[in-house]
């Protein structure tokens, strides 16, 4: 399992994945799951994934593979004029995937399942953010559905519809996000450490913060301390129940 959450803030947009995957408690390895193409200047896109692992790296290969020659490898999410057109073709070029390798007449929700989350700006327009399904449809973030999240999403979305306001400063989102990944991680063994974070500003046309988050992270420790504390006082400050 992973967890990627999405966000889209006024001034732009910011991601946050782990890195774990998992095929039982005794094959634990470190997957990247945050990929970014980029055009200086021009565009900036950045892909998250969840689900099969094997699905999810064909996928990212297939779209790499068309970047690197564009005149014979075509389409390429650097050539598509729009943030809808690189949602249509990272979504028709999943559910190839899922295709291909699945038996005759299995479903998307097989053991070939993913999803991916896809944010960024060309220029010319807004930076928009899309979910895509394994189907391959998706949808689009808006004012009413400000952030998405992939894989396992119960434990950390809480945090998430409370706290969240567009106008938060990158500090505060990152602050929101690492509580949201740290209930995730305490509840869910197959979602952990080290975390890729990457922030992108509005009209700057390419990756702004990226870094990678480990357990030593002062900050991450910090707020996972800090958090856990707050959250016990929280408890404790509430009317006591009468039985």
């Amino acid at each position: 399992m992973t967890y990627c959450v999405g966000m889209q803030l006024n001034n732009g947009l910011i991601f946050m994945s782990d890195t774990r995957t998992n095929a039982g408690v005794d094959n634990i390895s470190t997957f990247r799951k945050m990929f970014t193409f980029e055009v200086p200047g021009e565009r900036c896109i950045t892909l998250m994934t969840a689900g099969n692992l094997a699905t999810t790296q064909a996928v990212i290969s297939m779209l790499e593979e068309r970047t690197k020659a564009p005149d014979n490898r075509s389409p390429s999410i650097l050539e598509a004029p729009s943030m809808f057109q690189v949602a249509r073709l990272i979504g028709d070029t999943l559910r190839e995937v899922i295709a291909r390798n699945a038996d005759a007449g299995q479903r998307a929700d097989s053991t070939f399942n993913a999803t991916v989350l896809v944010g960024g700006q060309i220029k010319g327009s807004p930076p928009r953010m899309f979910l895509i399904y394994p189907e391959g449809n998706f949808i689009e973030a808006s004012d009413d559905t400000p952030f998405f999240q992939i894989g396992e999403t119960k434990y950390g979305r809480p945090i998430l519809v409370r706290a969240y306001d567009p106008d938060m400063s990158w500090e505060a989102a990152v602050k929101l996000l690492l509580v949201s990944f740290d209930s995730t991680i305490k509840a869910n063994l197959s979602v952990g450490l080290p975390l890729d974070l990457q922030i992108y500003t509005t009209d700057s046309y390419q990756r702004g913060l990226s870094k990678r988050i480990t357990a030593e992270d002062p900050s991450f420790r910090s707020i996972t301390d800090g958090w856990g504390d707050a959250l016990k006082a929280a408890f404790d400050s509430l009317p006591e129940i009468s039985l």
